[in-house]
């Protein structure tokens, strides 16, 4: 980003991310049981789930030979035998019958577990409440009978994903406005893929690698090839970006760089309305478009910070 690149103001995430609970109406449940549960999706997706403990969740994703993203999930174990995967409601039919195709002789049965649970984004003390002090992205904790995980902050306010039976006790906290949640999401850097964008992205262009969602050193699984040669070829020429712009932005819609309207340098990931006013976004774009004035249908978009550090640059 040039000292000429608009930026977005300073925010004051006390005020504008309260603390509080919102419902998760638009991400939905999958769970795999059985003995085989972690091995099987360990073969399958891109991350560590063979290893994985009950004190840690996943960030991961399914992909197509190509390498290109089917569908994301923040995955954990609730025991050693079952798996839940939470992932946008919109793909969780399909991703489920993908991955069903593959169970083979595997000892794992995946079912929609969505009517099964009681899911909420939790922000501030609500969060962090319920969490270890200290807890980094991705810890997982037990809460009476429910799961937290803590996830990445969106402007330092902690973040976590609650998840419990259905008909469990109600979560003593102030209620948070679903919108707000989903603008902390944006917030956050960590994109979680819907549909008007399946099969548009390698892990890398979504900064995965960067935020705890692909393992280099696990076995094999689908588009295993193309995310490591990207990786260690340097071939990758698309990355994340956080941007605001004035108005509304489609998830989908694709970003230029001024002075060319034919040929699109981005996508649009996720939007949210932010609480300042305008839209924040990520969106996924050539690295050498991101000195350039850039707009999406005519909006202008102006470059945050990320909040965290590329890989690259760890």
């Amino acid at each position: 980003m040039t000292a000429s690149q608009p930026v977005t103001p300073a925010l004051n995430p006390a005020a504008l991310l309260p603390a509080g609970a919102a419902p998760l109406l638009h991400l939905g449940v999958i769970r795999v049981a059985g003995e085989d549960a972690a091995a099987f999706l360990h073969g399958q997706l891109t991350q560590d789930f063979a290893l994985l403990d009950l004190q840690h969740a996943r960030l991961a994703a399914l992909l197509n030979p190509k390498g290109r993203m089917l569908a994301s999930f923040i995955g954990f174990k609730r025991s050693a035998d079952e798996v839940l995967l939470v992932c946008s409601r919109d793909l969780l039919a399909p991703t489920l019958k993908r991955l069903s195709m593959f169970v083979l002789r595997a000892k794992a049965k995946l079912s929609d577990a969505t009517a099964d649970f009681q899911l909420l984004g939790l922000t501030g003390e609500a969060a962090s409440a319920l969490l270890p002090a200290g807890s980094p992205p991705w810890t997982l904790a037990q809460a009476g009978g429910a799961s937290v995980i803590a996830l990445y902050p969106a402007d330092g306010q902690p973040r976590a994903l609650w998840l419990a039976p259905a008909g469990s006790p109600a979560l003593m906290a102030a209620p948070l406005a679903p919108e707000l949640w989903l603008w902390g999401e944006v917030r956050s850097g960590v994109a979680t893929l819907t549909q008007p964008v399946v099969e548009a992205f390698v892990p890398q262009m979504l900064n995965y690698e960067s935020v705890g969602g692909v393992n280099f050193k696990k076995g094999c699984y689908p588009g295993q090839e193309v995310v490591a040669r990207s990786q260690f070829r340097g071939t990758l020429k698309r990355r994340a970006f956080l941007v605001h712009a004035p108005s509304a932005l489609e998830v989908g819609a694709e970003v230029f760089a001024q002075g060319d309207a034919e040929q699109p340098v981005g996508q649009v990931v996720q939007a949210a309305a932010s609480p300042a006013g305008g839209v924040d976004a990520l969106v996924s774009m050539q690295i050498a478009a991101a000195d350039k004035p850039l707009a999406v249908g005519g909006a202008p978009l102006a470059l945050a910070a990320l909040p965290y550090a590329l890989l690259e640059d760890i």
